[in-house]
């Protein structure tokens, strides 16, 4: 027998569910459209609290790093494959074409078909 914290008998020792971060939350829910409410509430913390631990953890605000993490998962598709960018944006969780093209033209300077061309040195 193996006793719990409180001191009682347990036929089995439980264990502890993984560590959850907001950040390995946010991580594995990239393709969906996350609100700070909706990580405040995953993580059990204000919304306040998860900004600031946030932050200090990645170096980006809690809605800025998710489309930088979408954004790094993006550049690597069109690098390696021949997936049309309507599809990029489904499998990057970007929404919208749009959206993708925004995001690539703010960080990158280029729109994806740009970004595939130059990549793989082709016009």
């Amino acid at each position: 027998m193996v006793q719990d914290r409180a001191g009682r008998n347990t036929i089995c020792p439980k264990t502890l569910p993984e560590e959850r971060t907001p950040v390995t939350y946010a991580l594995g829910h990239l393709g969906e459209l996350l609100t700070l409410e909706d990580l405040a509430r995953e993580a059990a913390m204000s919304v306040r609290t998860l900004s600031r631990r946030f932050l200090q953890e990645t170096g980006a605000t809690p809605m800025r790093w998710p489309a930088e993490q979408r954004l790094q998962h993006a550049r690597l598709l069109p690098e390696r494959t021949d997936e049309p960018v309507d599809r990029i944006v489904a499998v990057a969780g970007f929404g919208t074409g749009t959206a993708m093209r925004q995001h690539f033209r703010e960080a990158l300077g280029v729109s994806p078909r740009t970004y595939r061309n130059t990549f793989r040195g082709t016009n």
